[in-house]
């Protein structure tokens, strides 16, 4: 009986490619993204937090559930706080044995939001008190909102992703009709269709990678 080499190589092209590809996605497997503990974590934590920012400080000021001040800002950013270690453990886990110019987009892209986050909160920090809190309110989320759905657009033209472009397009046109509509209202249209928008992204992406396996 002949013995079998397991190290031999492929007997023809055809056999070559299809070790390829067979290779391939074991790789895209192994470092593949799992979207319900990217998008949605995220997401709660827009649904719940700027809800509760809503619900507390609705348009005109006015109160639909009686809770104490500091409550929705609390909740909002301890959701935020969690959400942020969700993503970046799954981040560290994608980024496992990639070198080269990817582990670079990854890390490059990662600090992006940390500095532009620093940038934003260090210039808003001079100039919101000027406001009346309403409006101070306000800007802190619209602006916060907006440096998100560019960096999701920024993120598209990285990883040529159209899910992420056109989630970041969404935000965008929401966040402006947040902002035309005024304080109050803003919580509201981020709560539904930012958080939720993260939640429905997050369950799609997983039912078409379900399909796909």
């Amino acid at each position: 009986m002949t013995p079998v080499d397991d190290e031999a190589p492929p007997g023809s092209a055809a056999d070559s490619l299809a070790l390829i590809r067979k290779e391939q996605a074991v790789v895209g497997k192994a470092i593949s993204l799992n979207p319900m503990l990217y998008y949605v974590p995220w997401g709660l934590a827009w649904f719940i937090g700027f809800g509760l920012l809503f619900l507390r400080y609705g348009p005109d000021s006015r109160v639909y559930v009686a809770m104490p001040d500091w409550l929705p800002l609390v909740t909002l950013f301890v959701l935020m706080a969690l959400a942020m270690v969700s993503t970046t453990l799954v981040s560290i886990v994608r980024q496992r044995g990639v070198e080269g110019q990817s582990a670079w987009k990854g890390t490059a892209y990662g600090f992006a939001w940390f500095l532009s986050f620093a940038g934003m909160g260090t210039t808003l920090g001079r100039i919101a008190d000027l406001l009346p809190e309403p409006e101070r309110g306000l800007l802190w989320a619209c602006s916060s909102v907006g440096l998100v759905s560019a960096m999701y657009m920024c993120g598209a033209a990285i990883w040529l992703s159209r899910d992420m472009f056109i989630f970041g397009a969404w935000l965008t046109v929401i966040n402006i009709v947040g902002v035309l509509a005024g304080p109050g209202w803003h919580s509201l249209i981020i709560s539904l269709g930012g958080g939720g928008g993260l939640i429905v992204l997050g369950l799609l992406l997983l039912f078409r990678e379900s399909k796909g396996r």
